[in-house]
């Protein structure tokens, strides 16, 4: 059996206290309340609540906002305060409080409640609400806020209204309590605790919690504490083929290490190459003794080396790769598919002979087949030889601003352990074609869950707070649909450096069909914006950086600031950059099937 211990049981989740007595507001009931669930969840492990302002939450805000062990981050921008809070719990692996008023507020908070449920992070979503006797009565500013995110949380719960009673407030450490375990299992997502509360808002003094001040003591909140250890078990299965894959798909937060580690032991087992996509952390750190091919989704594009290399079993890790073409090819191929995941959810989307064990990745051992073919594993290194060849010795000779050649170099001189957000659309399919691999142990993220470019700036920034200089990597429309998150701006601590491909529109739809048809391809798909984002950028008082070659480029990225948003403008051609990719492709393709 194998076992771990849940990140927040380290030693540096536990708060340090100057004082044994909790940190509680006895001004009003509606004051103890929030202090109460503040304490409670700091006990627990928690460390960041990021809260959008407004009226009807504040025993929230005063409950997160006085306690010493919360950092509490103020946003305007509810969509943008949520998705800075996802990016938080994907830097930190902990859950992260957001905090929003009654109304429409909560509304805002949807995309990223999605995003957290479809990518497994865990986030603690308040919101306030009007209590029920102010509810389907026109009073200003409250919806319907049951179930509000229907089935794209782990739990959702409305807490009582405040009352200054023992019971109750007991109530209410457990529930919380429970919404921070479900946060995290029997799989990390969003909660949901709905707060509906009568004025006094505000702590003005009443007298009505005072009495129990006697009784809420250290006692009160002494068993509470982090998760205790979890246990895995360790699984271990055979698989007979000798032509077979290792498909290394993208993993959850916070295990790339393990992961890393895994795959080399996996690869030994099978001797099976190991197909690395870009959000796979075997993209990112040395394999030893592994064939690792970075260059298929090229040199499947080659008939004869498509069916040259078709697999009998294939073995997927964390769960399908970003390249179309890849998954295209598997599914066709017909192999016996065995997935792991740390999951229960269906990952499949192939619908192929597939058979899912939920299981971390490093708690997976294979037995080796009892035949090997040799020939298999050379015609893979060879054709991956010879795509990359071309692939790599075309972007370093182009002195065009290609969008693509961003990522290549990104890949080659970012400073190791660099945290990377790659945005949906055209960035992550760049960095998938084009990232090279090696050993720079490069943390890529992403909002891959719904594959949406909805707060792609504020996750950015989350991921950054407070950590190591971070770098995103995003185009114009995924900017520009979230520049709100410049907002945060004078909250942040750390360095985000945003690489914008700036190709004046959505590039990846020039990859479709639909752009054959125009009207109305331009002004419906390909939404072209004429963004100044020099002013754009100074209108926030973020710094801003035309990019006028290549070699300013990679000074710029081989040292990262140490505070402060900056961004690195590419101005890029996407019709010529698009015609530029499938000549590349082409050339890649027919190298690899000349290798065989």
């Amino acid at each position: 059996m194998a076992i771990f211990r849940h990140p927040c049981s380290s030693v540096e989740s536990v708060v340090k206290r100057t004082e044994s007595s909790p940190s509680l507001d006895f001004r009003n009931t509606n004051a103890l309340w929030g202090s109460v669930l503040a304490e409670t969840l700091v006990r627990l492990g928690l460390r960041h609540a990021v809260i959008a302002p407004g009226s009807r939450s504040a025993p929230l805000v005063f409950g997160f906002t006085r306690h010493p062990g919360v950092e509490s981050l103020s946003v305007l921008d509810e969509r943008s305060a949520a998705f800075f809070a996802l990016g938080l719990a994907r830097q930190h692996r902990r859950p992260v409080a957001v905090v929003c008023t009654s109304g429409t507020a909560a509304a805002n908070f949807y995309p990223a409640v999605i995003e957290a449920q479809e990518s497994g992070l865990p986030l603690l979503v308040f919101t306030a609400d009007r209590p029920p006797e102010l509810r389907d009565c026109a009073s200003g500013q409250a919806i319907d806020q049951q179930n509000l995110y229907g089935s794209h949380v782990n739990f959702f719960h409305e807490l009582a209204v405040p009352e200054a009673k023992l019971e109750l407030l007991r109530y209410l450490r457990q529930t919380v309590a429970h919404a921070w375990r479900r946060a995290q299992a029997p799989e990390p997502g969003p909660v949901h605790l709905n707060c509906p509360y009568r004025e006094p808002l505000a702590p003005v003094e009443d007298g009505t919690a005072r009495l129990l001040a006697g009784q809420l003591d250290e006692e009160f909140f002494a068993h509470l504490s982090v998760d205790a250890p979890v246990v895995r078990i360790t699984a271990r299965q055979r698989l007979t083929a000798a032509r077979g894959l290792i498909v290394a798909g993208p993993c959850p937060a916070g295990s790339a290490t393990a992961y890393a580690t895994a795959l080399p032991r996996l690869a030994a087992s099978l001797r099976w190459p190991v197909l690395a996509d870009a959000l796979s952390p075997a993209r990112h750190h040395e394999l030893p003794g592994a064939v690792v091919e970075t260059a298929y989704d090229a040199l499947l594009r080659n008939a004869r080396a498509a069916r040259a290399l078709v697999p009998r079993q294939v073995l997927c890790l964390g769960g399908w790769p970003t390249s179309k073409v890849l998954r295209g090819w598997l599914e066709q191929s017909g192999a016996e598919v065995l997935l792991v995941a740390p999951t229960a959810r269906n990952r499949d989307a192939l619908h192929g002979r597939t058979r899912a064990m939920q299981l971390p990745v490093e708690n997976f051992e294979a037995d080796r087949p009892a035949r090997e073919d040799a020939d298999y594993l050379t015609a893979w290194r060879r054709t991956e030889e010879a795509a990359r060849a071309v692939i790599d010795t075309k972007l370093g000779a182009t002195r065009n601003l290609f969008e693509g050649k961003a990522a290549w170099l990104l890949s080659r001189h970012l400073p190791e352990e660099t945290p990377v957000f790659v945005a949906s659309s055209m960035p992550v399919r760049d960095a998938e074609y084009f990232w090279c691999p090696g050993n720079r142990r490069t943390q890529l993220h992403f909002n891959r869950g719904a594959n949406g470019i909805d707060g792609t700036l504020s996750t950015a920034l989350g991921l950054a707070h407070g950590g190591r200089p971070a770098v995103l990597l995003a185009g114009d429309l995924a900017l520009l649909h979230d520049a709100n998150g410049f907002l945060i701006r004078p909250k942040f601590r750390g360095s985000l450096t945003v690489v914008l491909i700036n190709n004046r529109g959505g590039g990846i739809f020039e990859h479709l069909p639909v752009a054959r048809f125009d009207p109305p391809f331009e002004e419906f798909f390909a939404t072209p914006q004429e963004v100044d984002f020099a002013r754009l950028c100074a209108a926030y008082g973020v710094k801003h950086t035309l990019v006028r070659d290549w070699a300013q480029f990679t000074g710029l990225i081989a040292r990262l600031p140490a505070q402060g948003i900056r961004v690195l403008e590419l101005r890029t051609d996407r019709k010529r950059d698009v015609a530029f990719r499938k000549k590349l492709f082409a050339d890649a393709a027919k190298a690899a099937g000349n290798a065989l």
